[in-house]
């Protein structure tokens, strides 16, 4: 009867760890969105670039001696004034249809900067803004 027990229980546990192995979701399997990529920018007459793209972000969660790893992704995006160092920038909100992007800058100044894009240009028109004041931002999608 111990032995019928150890087997039943065996059973009961291989399947148990096969529902732990997680499915992979890699960034190269996201639907692209029109600001990804790499852009050349004006801010205000200088030079900039921006660049936004999606990446993978695992994440490992361990509860007592059992662990799980989950695979997911994350957008990243930063912008870099004049050749500058480069600052992380947020996505507020994304329209595929009217090709809007709201952008939060995430420099020491956190401010929100808008573009919208015209297609058959490939530019963005938008602002940003810094200490209350607004300034104009052009975008052309590089490649």
């Amino acid at each position: 009867m111990a032995n019928i027990t150890k087997w039943l229980l065996g059973l009961a546990i291989a399947p148990a760890s096969l529902i732990l192995v997680s499915n992979n979701a890699e960034a190269s399997q996201i639907a692209s969105e029109w600001f990804f990529g790499s852009w050349n920018c004006n801010i205000d007459g200088r030079p900039a670039q921006m660049e936004w793209k999606v990446v993978d972000d695992p994440k490992t969660t361990c509860s007592g001696g059992v662990c799980s790893r989950t695979s997911g992704v994350r957008l990243v995006g930063r912008f870099s004034d004049n050749g500058s160092a480069w600052v992380p920038l947020g996505r507020r909100f994304s329209s595929r249809q009217k090709q809007d992007l709201g952008i939060r800058y995430l420099g020491t100044e956190q401010d929100n900067w808008y573009l919208r894009y015209n297609s058959s240009t490939r530019i963005a028109n938008g602002w940003t803004t810094w200490r209350g004041n607004r300034y104009p931002l052009q975008c052309r999608k590089r490649g």
